[in-house]
Protein backbone atom coordinates (compact mmCIF):
# COMPACT_ATOMS: atom_id res chain seq x y z
CA UNK A 1 0.00 0.00 0.00
CA UNK A 2 1.41 3.38 -1.03
CA UNK A 3 0.83 6.14 1.54
CA UNK A 4 2.52 8.85 -0.53
CA UNK A 5 0.22 11.59 -1.81
CA UNK A 6 0.22 12.31 -5.54
CA UNK A 7 2.32 15.38 -6.27
CA UNK A 8 -0.63 17.48 -7.40
CA UNK A 9 -2.62 16.62 -4.27
CA UNK A 10 0.30 17.46 -2.01
CA UNK A 11 0.58 20.82 -3.78
CA UNK A 12 -3.16 21.43 -3.33
CA UNK A 13 -2.84 20.62 0.36
CA UNK A 14 -0.04 23.16 0.71
CA UNK A 15 -2.12 25.80 -1.07
CA UNK A 16 -5.06 25.15 1.21
CA UNK A 17 -2.91 25.30 4.34
CA UNK A 18 -1.44 28.64 3.24
CA UNK A 19 -4.87 30.01 2.29
CA UNK A 20 -6.41 29.17 5.65
CA UNK A 21 -3.41 30.53 7.53
CA UNK A 22 -3.11 33.80 5.59
CA UNK A 23 -6.68 34.58 4.54
CA UNK A 24 -9.07 32.88 6.97
CA UNK A 25 -7.56 32.90 10.45
CA UNK A 26 -7.77 36.73 10.64
CA UNK A 27 -11.58 36.46 10.37
CA UNK A 28 -11.90 34.34 13.51
CA UNK A 29 -12.24 37.49 15.62
CA UNK A 30 -14.87 38.94 13.28
CA UNK A 31 -18.06 39.98 15.14
CA UNK A 32 -20.08 38.41 12.32
CA UNK A 33 -19.35 35.03 13.90
CA UNK A 34 -22.54 34.80 15.94
CA UNK A 35 -24.06 32.29 18.34
CA UNK A 36 -26.03 30.97 15.37
CA UNK A 37 -23.09 30.72 13.02
CA UNK A 38 -21.37 33.06 10.55
CA UNK A 39 -23.69 35.64 9.02
CA UNK A 40 -24.52 35.43 5.34
CA UNK A 41 -22.47 38.56 4.76
CA UNK A 42 -19.40 36.93 6.32
CA UNK A 43 -19.99 33.70 4.41
CA UNK A 44 -20.09 35.52 1.09
CA UNK A 45 -16.90 37.43 1.86
CA UNK A 46 -15.08 34.22 2.72
CA UNK A 47 -16.43 32.46 -0.38
CA UNK A 48 -15.09 35.23 -2.58
CA UNK A 49 -11.63 34.78 -1.08
CA UNK A 50 -11.73 31.04 -1.83
CA UNK A 51 -12.95 31.75 -5.35
CA UNK A 52 -10.05 34.13 -5.94
CA UNK A 53 -7.64 31.49 -4.65
CA UNK A 54 -9.07 28.81 -6.96
CA UNK A 55 -10.19 26.69 -4.00
CA UNK A 56 -13.98 27.08 -4.11
CA UNK A 57 -16.08 23.88 -4.04
CA UNK A 58 -13.13 21.54 -4.69
CA UNK A 59 -15.34 18.48 -4.08
CA UNK A 60 -17.69 18.98 -7.03
CA UNK A 61 -16.83 18.03 -10.59
CA UNK A 62 -15.24 20.47 -13.00
CA UNK A 63 -18.56 20.54 -14.84
CA UNK A 64 -19.95 22.47 -11.86
CA UNK A 65 -16.85 24.59 -11.31
CA UNK A 66 -15.01 22.42 -8.79
CA UNK A 67 -11.79 20.41 -8.79
CA UNK A 68 -13.40 16.96 -8.91
CA UNK A 69 -11.52 15.67 -5.88
CA UNK A 70 -11.49 11.95 -5.12
CA UNK A 71 -12.49 10.86 -1.63
CA UNK A 72 -8.81 10.72 -0.70
CA UNK A 73 -8.40 14.21 -2.12
CA UNK A 74 -11.26 15.38 0.06
CA UNK A 75 -9.62 13.80 3.11
CA UNK A 76 -6.48 15.84 2.52
CA UNK A 77 -8.05 19.17 1.55
CA UNK A 78 -10.95 19.06 4.02
CA UNK A 79 -8.58 18.45 6.92
CA UNK A 80 -6.46 21.40 5.82
CA UNK A 81 -9.57 23.59 5.52
CA UNK A 82 -10.88 22.46 8.91
CA UNK A 83 -7.86 23.95 10.67
CA UNK A 84 -10.13 26.97 11.03
CA UNK A 85 -13.83 26.37 11.51
CA UNK A 86 -14.33 29.15 8.98
CA UNK A 87 -12.25 27.23 6.43
CA UNK A 88 -15.03 24.87 5.30
CA UNK A 89 -17.39 27.85 5.08
CA UNK A 90 -14.95 29.63 2.77
CA UNK A 91 -14.29 26.61 0.54
CA UNK A 92 -18.05 25.87 0.39
CA UNK A 93 -17.51 22.39 1.84
CA UNK A 94 -19.40 22.83 5.11
CA UNK A 95 -22.40 20.75 6.14
CA UNK A 96 -25.14 20.43 5.06
CA UNK A 97 -24.31 21.91 1.65
CA UNK A 98 -21.37 19.60 0.94
CA UNK A 99 -23.49 16.49 1.50
CA UNK A 100 -26.41 17.97 -0.43
CA UNK A 101 -24.17 18.73 -3.41
CA UNK A 102 -22.98 15.13 -3.40
CA UNK A 103 -26.59 13.92 -3.25
CA UNK A 104 -27.81 16.18 -6.05
CA UNK A 105 -24.91 15.25 -8.32
CA UNK A 106 -25.78 11.57 -7.93
CA UNK A 107 -29.58 11.64 -7.95
CA UNK A 108 -31.03 14.87 -9.38
CA UNK A 109 -32.14 15.33 -12.97
CA UNK A 110 -30.15 17.64 -15.28
CA UNK A 111 -32.84 20.29 -14.96
CA UNK A 112 -32.81 20.04 -11.16
CA UNK A 113 -29.04 20.30 -11.06
CA UNK A 114 -29.07 23.39 -13.25
CA UNK A 115 -31.64 24.94 -10.92
CA UNK A 116 -30.31 23.86 -7.51
CA UNK A 117 -26.76 22.49 -7.74
CA UNK A 118 -25.19 25.03 -10.09
CA UNK A 119 -25.77 28.14 -7.92
CA UNK A 120 -24.88 26.25 -4.74
CA UNK A 121 -21.62 24.92 -6.20
CA UNK A 122 -20.82 28.50 -7.21
CA UNK A 123 -21.21 29.59 -3.60
CA UNK A 124 -24.19 31.79 -4.42
CA UNK A 125 -26.78 29.88 -2.37
CA UNK A 126 -27.15 27.60 0.63
CA UNK A 127 -29.43 24.65 1.33
CA UNK A 128 -30.86 22.62 4.19
CA UNK A 129 -31.80 18.96 4.65
CA UNK A 130 -35.00 18.11 6.51
CA UNK A 131 -35.04 14.62 7.95
CA UNK A 132 -34.76 14.76 11.75
CA UNK A 133 -37.97 15.21 13.76
CA UNK A 134 -38.73 15.86 17.44
CA UNK A 135 -40.20 13.08 19.58
CA UNK A 136 -42.05 10.90 18.68
CA UNK A 137 -40.75 11.32 15.14
CA UNK A 138 -37.62 10.19 13.35
CA UNK A 139 -34.26 10.77 15.00
CA UNK A 140 -31.56 8.13 14.93
CA UNK A 141 -34.33 5.72 13.87
CA UNK A 142 -35.60 7.03 10.50
CA UNK A 143 -38.37 4.43 10.39
CA UNK A 144 -40.28 6.56 12.93
CA UNK A 145 -40.76 9.38 10.42
CA UNK A 146 -44.07 11.18 10.97
CA UNK A 147 -43.90 13.81 8.22
CA UNK A 148 -46.19 12.84 5.34
CA UNK A 149 -46.44 13.67 1.67
CA UNK A 150 -49.81 12.87 0.07
CA UNK A 151 -50.11 12.91 -3.71
CA UNK A 152 -52.89 15.11 -5.02
CA UNK A 153 -52.96 15.35 -8.80
CA UNK A 154 -49.58 16.59 -9.99
CA UNK A 155 -48.49 17.82 -6.53
CA UNK A 156 -47.55 16.36 -3.16
CA UNK A 157 -48.94 17.96 0.01
CA UNK A 158 -46.40 17.78 2.84
CA UNK A 159 -47.19 18.11 6.54
CA UNK A 160 -45.02 17.58 9.59
CA UNK A 161 -42.46 19.06 11.96
CA UNK A 162 -38.70 18.90 11.50
CA UNK A 163 -36.05 20.09 13.89
CA UNK A 164 -32.29 20.50 14.28
CA UNK A 165 -32.37 21.64 10.66
CA UNK A 166 -28.95 23.10 9.98
CA UNK A 167 -28.83 26.21 7.82
CA UNK A 168 -32.60 26.59 7.43
CA UNK A 169 -32.48 30.32 8.10
CA UNK A 170 -31.49 31.94 4.80
CA UNK A 171 -31.40 28.73 2.74
CA UNK A 172 -32.39 29.06 -0.91
CA UNK A 173 -33.91 25.59 -1.04
CA UNK A 174 -34.58 22.52 1.06
CA UNK A 175 -34.45 18.79 0.56
CA UNK A 176 -37.40 17.35 2.49
CA UNK A 177 -37.80 13.72 3.57
CA UNK A 178 -41.39 12.53 4.05
CA UNK A 179 -43.31 9.28 4.24
CA UNK A 180 -45.25 9.21 0.99
CA UNK A 181 -48.79 8.16 0.20
CA UNK A 182 -50.01 7.58 -3.35
CA UNK A 183 -53.69 6.63 -3.83
CA UNK A 184 -53.88 5.98 -0.10
CA UNK A 185 -50.95 3.55 -0.13
CA UNK A 186 -47.76 4.09 1.86
CA UNK A 187 -44.99 3.77 -0.73
CA UNK A 188 -42.10 4.64 1.62
CA UNK A 189 -40.02 7.76 2.16
CA UNK A 190 -39.36 10.20 -0.65
CA UNK A 191 -37.04 13.17 -1.02
CA UNK A 192 -38.50 16.43 -2.32
CA UNK A 193 -36.91 19.67 -3.47
CA UNK A 194 -38.55 22.98 -2.62
CA UNK A 195 -37.48 26.56 -3.25
CA UNK A 196 -37.37 28.83 -0.21
CA UNK A 197 -39.07 30.83 1.06
CA UNK A 198 -42.26 28.90 0.35
CA UNK A 199 -45.84 29.04 1.56
CA UNK A 200 -46.27 26.17 4.00
CA UNK A 201 -42.60 26.22 5.11
CA UNK A 202 -42.31 28.06 8.43
CA UNK A 203 -39.35 28.36 10.78
CA UNK A 204 -40.99 28.23 14.20
CA UNK A 205 -37.86 28.91 16.21
CA UNK A 206 -34.10 29.15 16.06
CA UNK A 207 -32.55 26.62 18.43
CA UNK A 208 -29.91 27.74 20.89
CA UNK A 209 -27.30 25.00 20.64
CA UNK A 210 -23.87 24.24 22.04
CA UNK A 211 -22.22 24.68 18.64
CA UNK A 212 -22.00 27.93 16.70
CA UNK A 213 -20.18 27.37 13.42
CA UNK A 214 -22.90 26.50 10.90
CA UNK A 215 -24.20 29.34 8.76
CA UNK A 216 -27.92 29.73 9.42
CA UNK A 217 -27.71 27.91 12.75
CA UNK A 218 -30.23 25.18 13.59
CA UNK A 219 -34.00 25.54 13.46
CA UNK A 220 -37.33 23.88 14.05
CA UNK A 221 -39.52 23.94 10.95
CA UNK A 222 -43.27 23.43 10.54
CA UNK A 223 -44.44 22.04 7.20
CA UNK A 224 -48.09 23.02 6.80
CA UNK A 225 -49.72 21.90 3.56
CA UNK A 226 -46.50 22.59 1.68
CA UNK A 227 -47.29 22.00 -2.01
CA UNK A 228 -44.46 20.48 -4.03
CA UNK A 229 -44.85 19.71 -7.75
CA UNK A 230 -44.27 16.08 -8.71
CA UNK A 231 -41.48 17.35 -10.97
CA UNK A 232 -39.57 18.35 -7.84
CA UNK A 233 -39.30 14.82 -6.47
CA UNK A 234 -35.59 14.11 -6.01
CA UNK A 235 -34.92 10.80 -7.71
CA UNK A 236 -37.73 8.27 -7.50
CA UNK A 237 -40.78 8.17 -5.25
CA UNK A 238 -40.30 5.80 -2.30
CA UNK A 239 -36.50 5.69 -2.59
CA UNK A 240 -35.73 8.32 0.03
CA UNK A 241 -34.14 6.04 2.61
CA UNK A 242 -31.83 4.54 0.01
CA UNK A 243 -30.73 7.98 -1.13
CA UNK A 244 -30.27 9.06 2.47
CA UNK A 245 -27.85 6.21 3.04
CA UNK A 246 -25.96 7.13 -0.14
CA UNK A 247 -25.70 10.69 1.18
CA UNK A 248 -24.79 9.83 4.76
CA UNK A 249 -21.94 7.37 4.15
CA UNK A 250 -19.58 9.89 2.50
CA UNK A 251 -21.03 12.79 4.53
CA UNK A 252 -20.17 11.20 7.86
CA UNK A 253 -16.65 10.68 6.55
CA UNK A 254 -16.27 14.31 5.43
CA UNK A 255 -17.38 15.38 8.92
CA UNK A 256 -14.42 13.36 10.24
CA UNK A 257 -12.08 15.09 7.81
CA UNK A 258 -13.11 18.62 8.76
CA UNK A 259 -13.13 17.98 12.49
CA UNK A 260 -9.71 16.36 12.30
CA UNK A 261 -8.39 19.70 11.09
CA UNK A 262 -10.08 21.49 14.00
CA UNK A 263 -8.64 19.00 16.49
CA UNK A 264 -5.18 19.50 15.06
CA UNK A 265 -5.62 23.26 15.52
CA UNK A 266 -6.57 22.80 19.18
CA UNK A 267 -3.58 20.52 19.67
CA UNK A 268 -1.20 23.00 18.04
CA UNK A 269 -2.47 25.82 20.26
CA UNK A 270 -2.05 23.69 23.38
CA UNK A 271 1.41 22.45 22.36
CA UNK A 272 2.63 25.96 21.64
CA UNK A 273 1.34 27.16 25.01
CA UNK A 274 2.81 24.21 26.89
CA UNK A 275 6.21 24.80 25.31
CA UNK A 276 6.28 28.40 26.61
CA UNK A 277 4.34 28.38 29.87
CA UNK A 278 6.58 27.75 32.88
CA UNK A 279 5.52 26.18 36.17
CA UNK A 280 7.21 24.07 38.87
CA UNK A 281 10.71 24.57 37.54
CA UNK A 282 10.17 24.02 33.84
CA UNK A 283 7.81 24.37 30.90
CA UNK A 284 4.49 22.56 31.07
CA UNK A 285 5.60 20.36 28.20
CA UNK A 286 8.57 19.13 30.23
CA UNK A 287 6.24 17.68 32.88
CA UNK A 288 5.01 14.19 32.09
CA UNK A 289 1.43 14.94 33.14
CA UNK A 290 1.14 17.46 30.31
CA UNK A 291 3.61 15.89 27.91
CA UNK A 292 1.80 12.55 27.98
CA UNK A 293 -1.54 14.23 27.24
CA UNK A 294 -0.06 15.87 24.17
CA UNK A 295 1.62 12.59 23.18
CA UNK A 296 -1.79 10.90 23.38
CA UNK A 297 -3.13 13.67 21.16
CA UNK A 298 -0.49 12.85 18.56
CA UNK A 299 -1.50 9.19 18.68
CA UNK A 300 -5.21 9.96 18.30
CA UNK A 301 -4.62 12.42 15.45
CA UNK A 302 -2.39 9.98 13.58
CA UNK A 303 -4.66 6.96 13.89
CA UNK A 304 -7.74 9.01 13.02
CA UNK A 305 -6.08 10.29 9.86
CA UNK A 306 -5.12 6.75 8.82
CA UNK A 307 -8.66 5.46 9.43
CA UNK A 308 -10.22 8.30 7.43
CA UNK A 309 -7.90 7.87 4.50
CA UNK A 310 -8.43 4.12 4.42
CA UNK A 311 -12.22 4.54 4.27
CA UNK A 312 -11.77 7.21 1.60
CA UNK A 313 -9.60 4.80 -0.38
CA UNK A 314 -12.32 2.14 -0.17
CA UNK A 315 -14.89 4.59 -1.55
CA UNK A 316 -12.49 5.51 -4.35
CA UNK A 317 -12.27 1.79 -5.23
CA UNK A 318 -16.04 1.76 -5.73
CA UNK A 319 -16.84 -0.01 -2.47
CA UNK A 320 -19.81 1.06 -0.34
CA UNK A 321 -17.72 1.14 2.87
CA UNK A 322 -20.87 1.34 5.01
CA UNK A 323 -19.37 -0.55 7.93
CA UNK A 324 -15.97 1.10 7.62
CA UNK A 325 -17.47 4.58 7.57
CA UNK A 326 -19.50 3.75 10.68
CA UNK A 327 -16.39 2.52 12.47
CA UNK A 328 -14.41 5.58 11.44
CA UNK A 329 -17.22 7.93 12.48
CA UNK A 330 -17.36 6.43 15.97
CA UNK A 331 -13.60 6.32 16.42
CA UNK A 332 -12.94 9.75 14.91
CA UNK A 333 -15.70 11.55 16.81
CA UNK A 334 -14.48 10.15 20.13
CA UNK A 335 -10.75 10.49 19.42
CA UNK A 336 -11.16 14.06 18.17
CA UNK A 337 -13.13 14.98 21.28
CA UNK A 338 -10.37 13.50 23.43
CA UNK A 339 -7.80 15.61 21.60
CA UNK A 340 -9.75 18.83 22.05
CA UNK A 341 -10.60 18.01 25.67
CA UNK A 342 -6.94 17.36 26.52
CA UNK A 343 -5.94 20.54 24.70
CA UNK A 344 -8.34 22.58 26.79
CA UNK A 345 -7.01 20.92 29.95
CA UNK A 346 -3.43 21.75 29.02
CA UNK A 347 -4.40 25.39 28.57
CA UNK A 348 -5.92 25.45 32.04
CA UNK A 349 -7.84 28.62 32.81
CA UNK A 350 -6.87 30.08 29.43
CA UNK A 351 -8.72 27.22 27.76
CA UNK A 352 -11.96 28.31 29.41
CA UNK A 353 -11.76 31.74 27.83
CA UNK A 354 -12.29 32.90 24.28
CA UNK A 355 -8.73 34.17 24.06
CA UNK A 356 -8.00 31.06 21.97
CA UNK A 357 -10.10 29.07 19.49
CA UNK A 358 -9.98 25.97 21.68
CA UNK A 359 -13.04 26.93 23.74
CA UNK A 360 -15.16 27.31 20.59
CA UNK A 361 -13.77 24.12 19.05
CA UNK A 362 -14.57 22.25 22.28
CA UNK A 363 -18.21 23.39 22.19
CA UNK A 364 -18.62 22.67 18.50
CA UNK A 365 -16.95 19.28 18.38
CA UNK A 366 -19.10 17.79 21.15
CA UNK A 367 -22.05 17.45 18.79
CA UNK A 368 -20.02 15.33 16.40
CA UNK A 369 -20.66 12.28 18.58
CA UNK A 370 -24.41 12.78 18.01
CA UNK A 371 -25.12 13.97 14.50
CA UNK A 372 -24.91 11.67 11.48
CA UNK A 373 -25.75 8.87 13.90
CA UNK A 374 -24.82 8.70 17.59
CA UNK A 375 -21.89 6.48 18.48
CA UNK A 376 -24.28 4.07 20.22
CA UNK A 377 -26.35 3.52 17.06
CA UNK A 378 -23.27 2.87 14.95
CA UNK A 379 -21.94 0.41 17.54
CA UNK A 380 -25.34 -1.31 17.60
CA UNK A 381 -25.31 -1.69 13.81
CA UNK A 382 -21.76 -3.04 13.86
CA UNK A 383 -22.73 -5.52 16.58
CA UNK A 384 -25.79 -6.66 14.60
CA UNK A 385 -23.54 -7.32 11.63
CA UNK A 386 -21.24 -9.35 13.87
CA UNK A 387 -24.24 -11.38 15.07
CA UNK A 388 -25.29 -12.12 11.49
CA UNK A 389 -21.74 -13.11 10.56
CA UNK A 390 -21.39 -15.32 13.62
CA UNK A 391 -24.71 -17.03 12.90
CA UNK A 392 -23.75 -17.71 9.30
CA UNK A 393 -20.37 -19.12 10.34
CA UNK A 394 -21.70 -21.17 13.25
CA UNK A 395 -20.41 -24.75 13.45
CA UNK A 396 -23.21 -27.37 13.76
CA UNK A 397 -23.50 -28.97 17.18
CA UNK A 398 -21.29 -32.04 17.60
CA UNK A 399 -18.83 -31.01 14.89
CA UNK A 400 -15.32 -29.91 15.82
CA UNK A 401 -14.39 -26.34 15.01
Amino acid sequence: MDFALPQELAALEARTVAFVQDEILPFEADPRRTAHGPTEDLRRELVEKARAAGLLSPHVTREWGGLGLSHLGKAVVFEAAGYSMLGPVALNIAAPDEGNMHLLAGVASPAQNARFLAPMAAGETRSCFLMTEPHPGAGADPSLMKTTAVKEGDHFIVNGVKWLITGAEGAAFAIVMARTFVDGRDVGATMFLTDLPAEGFRITRALDTLDSSFTGGHAEVALENLRIPATDVLGAVGEGFRYAQARLVPARLTHCMRWLGAARRAHDIATDYASRREAFGGTLLSHEGVGFMLADNEIDLHTTRLAIRHAAWLLDQGQKANVESSMVKVFASEAIFRVVDRSLQVLGGLGMTRDTEVERIFRDVRGFRIYDGPSEVHRWNIARRLARTATAAAVPAGRAA
